[in-house]
């Protein structure tokens, strides 16, 4: 019986398929995603992703997804595609910002800074249209 293999350049390219999806989700973004909540209060914040970036005139991934270090953010790391509740939790780990204080401190801290954007809860949290 012969033994078939993959090669390796088909699963490389799996692969590399397969770990773009998450940035290629954004895309179709119509809220912000919050499974990191067990409960939620609110319905989800409207939030098109590539609209309001091209909206807003950001082009860089690390403006809003950012890294840490030594307990700072560090916008030198670009975490595009990876969840904000993988970092901020909803209690908030020791040193860390809770994911809702996260969200409203990205956010609303953007829109204050620039004069620009909705900053109360019924502007973010309501139904998609």
């Amino acid at each position: 019986m012969k033994r078939r293999t993959i090669p390796l350049a088909l699963v490389a390219l799996v692969a590399a398929c397969f770990l773009a999806l998450p940035a290629l989700s954004q895309e179709d973004m119509t809220t912000i995603p919050d499974q990191g909540f067990a409960a939620h209060t609110r319905l989800p914040a409207v939030f098109n992703h590539d609209a309001h970036n091209e909206k807003a005139g950001i082009s860089d991934c690390t403006t809003c997804h950012h890294g840490e270090k030594d307990g700072k953010r560090d916008p030198s790391q670009d975490t595009s595609g990876i969840p904000c509740s993988d970092c901020h939790t909803a209690a908030g780990k020791p040193g860390r910002t809770p994911l809702m204080r996260a969200f409203h401190e990205q956010c609303m801290g953007c829109h204050m800074a620039k004069k620009k954007g909705p900053v109360t809860c019924g502007d973010c949290h309501r139904p998609v249209k």
